[in-house]
């Protein structure tokens, strides 16, 4: 589980202009070290990708990937845009390689707004997604972890909290353990989502949902080019949307995938896997459905809680 050093502090955003997050508190975990933040060295034009986990995250880097660079194939993804608050590899190291980039940086993060140096010059983009396909799609990822990922999280120096153990055999189990246990083994969906749902209305801040994406890809990607103030060039736009299909991106896994899929079983296959919402239907029975959406009802407010399930106003 997340260990905070800090508590959170409820801030008003009414004025967006100056009302900008403040950071209040460090994160640390099997995953997390949020203090990378706090050396970080921001550049006016940087994009940073946010999500809880498993809501899009690599589709959303492989998107601005394409837009900033007008359809290239061939594109390292996974190297170009580290997950900064990932304890690997350690924060000098990372904090160089991000230096010395010279095209338009695009990071991400999988931290609440409140866990990170937030910078009024970049833009944040924070995809959300349907907690139960999150899971799903988490424990796809964690069922194939492989003995290198169990090695770098756990055995690498600076472990704060207990080491992550590999999950029960029961995708059921592990989701009403996730849901229990507000996001066992890993971290709160709820302290995530409600952080960035609070600063939606700051003008550097734009909010995608997967359902979204897979509903109109193209008009997303219209919409993301516009927050970030891209170009598109309309003679290369088809290739542009195609490289961010989910067939060509599981054509090209292994440019995609953090570490080039060495840490799953099977390889970066495995980690772009089925790209679909709704296969929780046929194992949550109508009581774990209830209490989920009970679950998210009162963590989240109505509003952000239709907002994360359904991505519409």
């Amino acid at each position: 589980m997340t260990q905070a050093i800090g508590k959170p502090a409820p801030t008003s955003f009414a004025d967006p202009v100056q009302a900008w997050p403040v950071k209040t508190r460090e994160l640390h975990s099997h995953h997390f070290d949020s203090t990378i933040w706090n050396d970080f060295q921001f550049r006016d034009d940087d994009i940073i990708i946010a999500t809880y986990g498993k809501s899009g995250t690599t589709w959303m880097q492989q998107i601005v990937a394409q837009l900033i660079f007008n359809g290239q194939e061939g594109l390292s993804v996974g190297e170009m845009s580290p997950w900064m608050d990932l304890r690997v590899p350690p924060a000098p190291e990372k904090l160089a390689a991000v230096a010395a980039q010279t095209h338009r940086r695009f990071l991400k993060t999988h931290l609440p707004v409140d866990a990170l140096v937030f910078s009024p010059q970049a833009k944040y983009i924070y995809i959300g997604r349907d907690g139960r396909d999150v899971l799903w799609s988490l424990y796809n990822h964690h069922a194939n972890a492989n003995a290198t990922f169990y090695d770098l999280i756990n055995n690498t120096p600076g472990l704060v909290g207990p080491p992550i153990e590999p999950p029960p055999s029961s995708v059921r189990e592990y989701f009403l353990n996730w849901l229990d246990n507000d996001g066992y083994p890993f971290w709160s969906l709820w302290d995530n989502m409600r952080s960035w749902w609070q600063v939606r209305h700051l003008p550097n801040v734009l909010m995608v949902h997967y359902a979204q994406l897979k509903q109109d890809l193209p008009g997303q990607m219209r919409r993301i080019a516009a927050f970030l103030e891209t170009p598109v060039d309309e003679s290369q736009w088809e290739a542009i949307v195609e490289h961010c299909t989910f067939d060509y991106m599981k054509r090209h896994a292994e440019q995609v995938t953090p570490l080039g899929g060495m840490i799953f079983k099977g390889g970066a296959q495995t980690f772009i896997n089925k790209g679909t919402n709704g296969r929780w239907h046929d194992t949550l029975t109508d009581a774990d459905i209830c209490r989920y959406e009970a679950v998210a009802q009162a963590q989240l407010g109505e509003d952000c809680a239709h907002w994360l399930a359904h991505g519409d106003a």
